[in-house]
């Protein structure tokens, strides 16, 4: 909430108001989307990347480590 006090001639004015910031910024708007990696041996999922609008219809694929089985190995994009 906002409260102002304005001075008119003799006269003093108070005007309270309401911030609009929060409406103009909504909690999902600004969130990320996020990509999980899932290994493709042991299928544990390793890792979570910010996801790129360019590759919105490709499955992801990166050789990423996998500390499960404690080598490099090929990580898929999970659903």
């Amino acid at each position: 909430m906002i409260a102002r006090m304005l001075a008119v001639g003799k006269l003093t004015v108070f005007v309270i108001g309401v911030s609009l910031y929060k409406d103009k910024c909504r909690k999902g708007d600004k969130m990320a989307k996020k990509v999980v990696l899932s290994c493709e041996k042991c299928g544990s999922r390793n890792y979570s990347l910010p996801a790129s609008k360019d590759s919105a219809t490709a499955r992801m694929e990166l050789k990423k480590y996998c500390s499960h089985c404690n080598e490099h190995t090929l990580h898929k994009q999970t659903r």
